[in-house]
């Protein structure tokens, strides 16, 4: 049996046998390699699951249910250009919906349907696609998600091959309070056409309440996919059952049905005179049926805080018991502004609808395109009372309802792993947003709402699965880990894995925060992982502890030499935390690293960092 080595310092080799070569009729030498790379360090259940899947696709099934809740409704031996390809790229879940809900609707329309995320997309075979469904959402400034990166690179880029046969669809979902709003799917849509692909439906562009319009453009992509393939609407799978193996879509409890989690613990982890307040908080899952790996979100559905509600019923002189309705649903106004409406968050929308209600002009000038960074500062600082506040607006209940956005939940990184605290529990580590602005206290809505959560408050919480940020399923790879302040919750969970499974691999995290006294997180247990061998290399970033500011990207440059040959030997590096400015800064750290230790222009070491992207050995998971 031949073996891999990885060279590691002072001498240790560490050997990973591979599987025997078997003959392969019909798989050409890439995609033999491509099953290797897959397969390498699985453990054998994981493997007698493949064998399972594999089986069940040439026994004919349609429909197999994978893990992450992904979907493939694939007929054997069908030809690539018989089927609809659905493509997802998705940072906090929604556009992954979208495409499932997508997916399982073709699949009962009786058509041959495939759905993948897009960083696990082969994209030479976009040359033979013929029928293709993209749902992908837009970041920040309008950046596309992480798991896309290598995706949109190549579709931009020269390698990009002609698509004259290719009839495609894109869908884009962002958040219309940010100037570049669906501002990827615009970008790939236009791609898509300048290589020669014929739109089957038009662009589609969802913001943050995205239900219906996603609904609806599924509609026009199933009733053209069925037209051009020449399925009836009857499903040709008729009389063939779904094979499920494994049982996630059928969790009691999901994003439409959340549980209704009992506080364990909850409890203050700064010292008493830091600036912020951040909270370590154990929920109950027992009686649930929810299960979580480390790297999953939990999804919180907050209530708005009491006083705040209280303070929108007396601003606008409303009664709370007064029953409003609101799109096929009747609900008091004090119900509709607790639990139903963005009431934290100001939004581009409401501003919009405000200023022409009101008649001010300062706000209309905010909203022009060149006022762009007024804008944006705006909606940061802001919250809609400071809104009704400095510009009244006497709106009515049925009014007041529908001009603000629906709530929406609040993704945590999980801090936990389930081999160390159970299966029935679950940690978060929560920041609690509260500031002073415009001569009154601000609150954020879920984190408040989980501050105050105890024996007598239960949370609503669901899974939210997160693909894009696992740990290796080799065991004996390195990982890095890049988490300043709460960015380091889900490397609480890496560490009490690897510890857990006896991972043979080393563990090197970067942490920082403001000042090591007040605000070391989970400091005991560090030092007591570093004593166990659980966690081999700490490196701290304290940046109010000195008169020159030190953050986590000036550790990985300071340490570019060992954290570059850690790379070389196949660590996975993970970073997580505050998108806007810390995972840029890091990006960028990393680049310089990459040119100083590695010889490489900044061109070349951009590249490798997408290589590194698009292998899944370079994950972000960033808000």
């Amino acid at each position: 049996m031949a073996a891999k080595t990885y060279g590691r310092p002072k001498g240790k080799i560490v050997s990973v046998a591979t599987r025997p070569i078997l003959p392969t009729p019909g798989l050409t030498a890439e995609r033999v390699a491509l099953l290797h790379r897959l397969t390498e360090g699985l453990p054998p259940a994981d493997l007698y699951w493949i064998s399972a899947w594999s089986a069940a696709l040439a026994a004919q099934a349609t429909r197999v249910v994978l893990p992450a809740g992904a979907v493939v409704a694939e007929a054997p031996n069908a030809a690539t250009g018989e089927r609809l390809t659905v493509l997802y790229g998705s940072q906090t879940g929604n556009s992954r919906r979208v495409a499932e809900r997508l997916t399982e609707r073709a699949t009962a329309a009786g058509l041959n349907v495939r759905l993948l995320r897009t960083g696990a997309y082969p994209v030479r075979e976009l040359a033979q696609e013929r029928h293709l469904a993209l749902v992908i959402s837009s970041q920040g400034d309008g950046d596309p998600p992480d798991d896309a990166l290598g995706f949109v690179e190549f579709l931009t880029g020269k390698r990009a091959p002609k698509l004259p046969l290719l009839k495609f669809a894109v869908l884009g979902l962002g958040d219309s309070s940010y100037p570049q709003f669906c501002a990827v799917s615009r970008r790939l849509d236009a791609r898509f056409a300048e290589l020669g692909a014929q739109r089957f439906a038009p662009l589609g562009e969802a913001d943050v309440d995205f239900e219906a319009v996603g609904a609806s453009w599924s509609d026009g992509v199933l009733e053209r996919t069925r037209e051009a393939l020449g399925t009836p609407a009857a499903s040709a799978a008729a009389g063939q059952r779904p094979v499920a193996l494994h049982a996630v879509g059928g969790a009691l409890h999901d994003r439409e049905k959340p549980f209704a989690a009992e506080v364990l613990d909850n409890q203050r982890i700064v010292s008493r005179d830091s600036a912020r307040e951040v909270r370590h908080i154990e929920l109950s899952l027992q009686g649930s049926g929810l299960r979580y790996e480390p790297g999953d979100a939990l999804g919180v559905w907050p209530c708005n805080p009491p006083a705040l509600v209280e303070e929108f019923l007396r601003l606008q002189r409303l009664d709370g018991g007064q029953e409003v309705a609101h799109e096929g649903r009747r609900l008091p106004l004090a119900r509709w502004l607790g639990q139903e409406r963005e009431l934290t968050r100001l939004s581009r929308p409401l501003l919009t609808a405000h200023a022409a209600a009101s008649g001010n002009a300062e706000l209309a000038r905010v909203l022009e395109p060149e006022r762009r960074e007024a804008l944006t500062r705006l909606l940061d600082t802001d919250q809609p009372i400071d809104l009704l506040r400095r510009h009244p607006v006497s709106w009515d209940a049925a009014q007041l309802v529908a001009a603000l956005r629906p709530l929406t939940p609040r993704l945590y990184s999980i801090a936990s792993s389930p081999k160390v605290v159970g299966e029935d529990e679950v940690h978060l580590t929560v920041a609690i947003l509260e500031y002073h602005a415009h001569g009154s206290a601000h609150l954020g809505a879920a984190s408040s709402f989980l501050a105050a959560a105890g024996d007598e408050r239960r949370v609503p919480v669901f899974v939210e699965p997160n693909e894009r940020f696992r740990l290796p399923a080799d065991a004996s790879r390195d990982i890095i880990m890049i988490g300043p302040g709460t960015g380091v919750a889900p490397f609480r969970a890496f560490v009490q894995e690897r510890q857990a499974v006896g991972a043979a691999g080393r563990n090197w995290l970067l942490f920082g925060n403001r000042h090591f006294a007040q605000d070391f997180l989970y400091q005991a247990e560090w030092q007591q992982a570093l004593q166990d061998g659980a966690l081999h290399r700490l490196d701290l970033a304290f940046s109010r502890d000195s008169a020159a500011k030190t953050y986590v990207q000036h550790r990985v440059r300071e340490h570019g030499r060992e954290l570059y040959a850690w790379l070389r030997e196949g660590a996975h590096l993970y970073v997580c935390g505050d998108a806007t400015h810390m995972a840029k800064d890091v990006h960028e750290a990393l680049v310089d690293v990459a040119v100083a230790h590695g010889g490489l222009s900044a061109e070349d070491a951009r590249d490798w960092l997408a290589e590194l992207l698009q292998e899944g050995r370079y994950a972000r998971d960033v808000y």
